[in-house]
């Protein structure tokens, strides 16, 4: 995921002596056998008037997770969610088997740079994954750069990294406990040494070397002020030049809009070599300019080629001055078209692959063809085109799933692709381009049978009658009788789509004999920029429609129960789950919103929150306030409301999402508890939005969050 008011004063008017020290006061919720007794939490007088509307938020100073008064606030409701999860007899047995099924050999997608692969690599339990490299000709890898030698606790991530063409020079980017913030470094590839070069202050950008290996182009902020730096808005991105032996400070600019505080860039050097293509976005939104530096020329001069936001547009490739563009103008699902730069104008753009019924989603050349990934209702199809659209294969995949990689240039002849789904785990094939033929490159060995276990995939009817289909993962044999656990899971936002994948988290709860259930929800991308549309701004509704039929439909088809039904989600999927849980509570059995968006009101005020207007609207808008305000789960709680039972997870670095949302969220949810079920709240520290987040961690919350359903939803686990 990713519109600035001034943040308005708290009002606080309340003595300091009269304000009882959170590790003391309590209030007390639930009956005499299992009483929890959460932390008295103060509230403020803070009230906002939206465009007339008067809106309390008692809870704002909560927002200021590095307060000395929020940290005693954490530590106290850490205290009380521990002590609760403690109590729960199959909370070891289900961490020791997770830290099981996690001990075997993960292995990323090679790329292939001079004569060499590099290609990522984590053993068994280690919390970070290690860059490995190896000569084309085979040999005997050799690590070239491990993250978890920076930490004692695992908490540096390697993010991203690129090599230069001639596969001497590495650039990496690594970030620390969980933060969005990277910095880079370039390491000689041969010795593994660093040189000098040290970059900060990079956010939301990749690395794109030049041909000459000289020098790199990446995308990057001033530096913030300590305090605001995991919280402030992030405005004025800008696109340098860093030559390779220089310091930061000499970094040339390349592209910057003073004027638009809000435009994001994407940058890549065409594999020829000659052209800069800048990808210019304004936020989140569903359109893009694209703008080109002919680098051969020596200088800086930017040419407009897309100059207006009317649809995507994703550089492919080029064929000397013809840019090979992915689409969904005139085409919501996607298509391929040629620009000649030379002649740019509209009427001159050649149409190379068509639309399909089919969701094109990604475009890839390698070996003189274009690798075209397209969704069909949510599952992968790989078909191969020659370079003047013509279809020539369909690349054959193992079983319903998800299959992506296929990265390369126009020269090689090999490509490399990840296949996976709810029920086989990530397996790397080496693909020829030429022939067609696949071979198996890494398979990893988990300790279970796929064969134990069924994934299908049905189709339900929202509220208003559209169709959505939804994939259902379980042990073989299972029984429709109304009474399985089931794990329903959403996202629904940004055009992101949620196709089959292998997860240990979720093989562990089909051990436990739960169902897993994932919902391909409006406002996702699984059936193109229609159905994304469909689930944003005065639309967004829909989606939380889509989520809730199908968890009727799941009990109208006896898989379950509302007693047996837990909901997950995170980020837009803790909005997903925390707007559903506030408009039909009667309906679940558990919730489990993790870093979620919670106060519709005022996200853009934070970090990237100002990107995410394009799906939510802002509540600067009074007809996007309105429907804002409908569905907030935030300002939706009632007071006196029996809520399921609900563990929020969320990390105090989180600059995505920043924790205040959880924290204001469960302050609120706790107040208007009615029914004896916990309201929990899981603030992991040295941690962020998920990305690079060590295996302990990631084991911990998992096994406390299955433990969690295993005593809410009643469950008996052996």
């Amino acid at each position: 995921m990713r519109l600035s008011a001034k943040r308005a004063r708290s009002s606080v008017g309340i003595a300091l002596s009269v304000i009882l020290m959170l590790s003391s006061a309590c209030r007390l919720v639930g009956d005499t056998r299992d009483r929890i007794h959460y932390p008295e939490t103060r509230k403020c007088d803070q009230v906002d008037d939206y465009h007339g509307v008067k809106v309390a938020d008692p809870y704002r100073w909560l927002e200021e997770s590095g307060s000395d008064e929020t940290r005693r606030w954490i530590e106290a409701q850490n205290r009380v969610t521990f002590d609760y999860l403690g109590k729960i007899p199959a909370r070891t047995r289900i961490r020791e088997r997770l830290a099981q099924l996690w001990d075997y050999e993960k292995y990323g997608l090679p790329r292939k740079y001079g004569g060499k692969y590099f290609f990522t690599k984590k053993e068994g339990l280690q919390s970070q994954y290690v860059l490995h490299v190896v000569s084309s000709q085979g040999g005997k890898p050799r690590v070239l750069l491990d993250p978890n030698r920076l930490s004692e606790d695992g908490t540096v991530a390697l993010r991203s990294y690129a090599v230069s063409e001639d596969g001497k020079l590495l650039t990496y980017g690594l970030s620390s406990v969980g933060s969005d913030w990277q910095e880079w470094k370039v390491r000689d590839v041969e010795s593994g040494r660093d040189l000098s070069d040290h970059i900060k202050w990079v956010k939301f950008s990749s690395v794109s070397f030049t041909k000459d290996g000289k020098g790199f182009f990446y995308c990057g902020y001033d530096e913030p002020s300590e305090q605001g730096k995991y919280q402030d808005v992030s405005y004025h991105q800008k696109l340098l030049y860093h030559r390779i032996g220089t310091r930061q400070a000499d970094d040339e600019l390349v592209y910057h809009d003073p004027d638009k505080k809000d435009r994001l860039f994407r940058q890549t050097v065409s594999d020829d070599g000659r052209y800069l293509v800048i990808s210019v976005e304004q936020g989140n939104v569903d359109a893009n300019l694209i703008l080109f530096i002919d680098l051969s020329a020596g200088d800086y001069k930017v040419e407009e080629l897309i100059t207006g936001f009317d649809a995507k547009y994703t550089f492919v490739d080029n064929d000397g001055p013809t840019f090979w563009l992915w689409t969904n103008s005139a085409a919501p699902r996607g298509r391929v078209i040629a620009i000649d730069t030379t002649k740019p104008e509209r009427d001159n753009w050649r149409e190379v692959i068509p639309e399909a019924r089919a969701t094109l989603r990604k475009v890839t050349t390698v070996g003189d063809h274009f690798v075209a990934s397209y969704l069909e209702d949510a599952r992968s199809r790989i078909r191969i085109h020659d370079l003047s659209g013509r279809f020539d294969r369909e690349l054959p995949l193992p079983s319903m799933g998800t299959a992506s990689g296929f990265w390369g240039e126009r020269g090689d002849q090999e490509t490399f692709y990840k296949h996976s789904s709810y029920i086989a785990p990530d397996t790397i094939y080496r693909l020829n381009i030429g022939t067609g033929a696949s071979e198996v490159f890494r398979k990893p060995d988990v300790a279970f049978d796929p064969s134990d276990y069924v994934t299908t995939q049905v189709f339900y009817k929202s509220k208003d009658g559209t169709r959505v289909p939804m994939f259902l993962s379980y042990k073989r044999g299972l029984e429709l009788n109304g009474n399985n656990p089931t794990y329903l899971y959403g996202y629904g936002g940004f055009n992101i789509v949620e196709t089959p994948g292998f997860s240990v988290v979720r093989l562990a709860w089909m051990e436990m004999g739960g169902v897993l259930a994932v919902a391909n929800i409006r406002g996702g991308g699984e059936y193109g920029e229609e159905w994304h549309h469909a689930g944003t701004k005065l639309r967004k509704q829909s989606t939380f429609d889509d989520f809730i039929a199908a968890a009727e439909w799941l009990i109208e088809m006896e898989y379950t129960s509302s007693q047996r039904l837990a909901i997950g989600g995170a980020s837009n999927g803790g909005l997903l789950v925390g707007a559903c849980m506030t408009q039909r509570p009667e309906l679940f059995g558990a919730c489990l919103p993790n870093v979620g968006v919670m106060d519709m009101l005022r996200f853009h005020e934070f970090t990237i929150g100002w990107a995410w207007v394009s799906d939510y609207g802002c509540s600067e808008n009074p007809k996007e306030f309105a429907a804002l305000y409908a569905y907030s789960p935030l300002h939706n709680l009632r007071m006196d409301t029996t809520y399921p039972a609900t563990l929020i997870t969320t990390a105090d670095h989180d600059d995505r999402v920043v924790p205040g949302h959880s924290f204001k969220f469960t302050a609120a949810l706790q107040e208007a508890q009615a029914g004896s079920a916990p309201v929990l709240i899981r603030v992991q520290t040295k941690a962020g939005h998920g990305a690079g987040t060590p295996t302990s961690m990631v084991i911990e919350e998992a096994a406390d969050r299955w433990a969690f359903l295993v005593k809410a939803l009643n469950m008996t686990v052996d």
